[in-house]
């Protein structure tokens, strides 16, 4: 079960996150950050990065499928609508005892409150986009994009 702990957690990370810009530029080194991290570890994923409506980068590693694709659009709605990682919502469900598909009245095929997608905060200008990968279990595919953003964070 989800703690409060775990909660608290995924909202650190969130803050501790913030940008304090996010260009095209910056969209595409970390887009290669995230290939670069995958690669080693020989992760079937695919990666999308997004700011406001333009997809910055998108790639797919060997063993990815299609499928990834269509985990990253529900995964990428969540972050969307609520404006938080797509982890951190379904926890919030788990630690009232539900589930996002139980309880949010939203279609689950169109939203997925799997680990994954992360938003990009940017300093001053609030949750401007998404960074999303899938392919791995929830947990390890939400790993993946925090350690990305905190190499890319202490580049900036």
């Amino acid at each position: 079960m989800t703690t409060a702990r775990d909660i608290a957690e995924l909202e650190a990370q969130e803050h501790r996150l913030t940008l304090h810009h996010f260009t095209y530029d910056d969209a595409w080194a970390l887009g290669t950050l995230l290939v670069e991290l995958a690669r080693a570890r020989k992760a079937p994923v695919a990666i999308d990065i997004r700011r406001g409506g333009q997809q910055l980068f998108h790639a797919a590693l060997p063993g990815s499928t299609p499928d990834n694709d269509a985990w990253i659009d529900r995964k990428r709605r969540v972050v969307e609508r609520y404006g938080c990682s797509s982890l951190l919502v379904g926890s919030r469900f788990r630690a009232k005892g539900t589930t996002f598909e139980e309880s949010s009245r939203l279609d689950p095929d169109v939203y997925a409150a799997h680990g994954g997608a992360f938003p990009v905060t940017v300093e001053g200008a609030g949750v401007i986009g998404t960074v999303v990968v899938s392919g791995l279990p929830q947990v390890e595919d939400h790993a993946l994009v925090v350690e990305a953003l905190e190499r890319f964070k202490g580049q900036e």
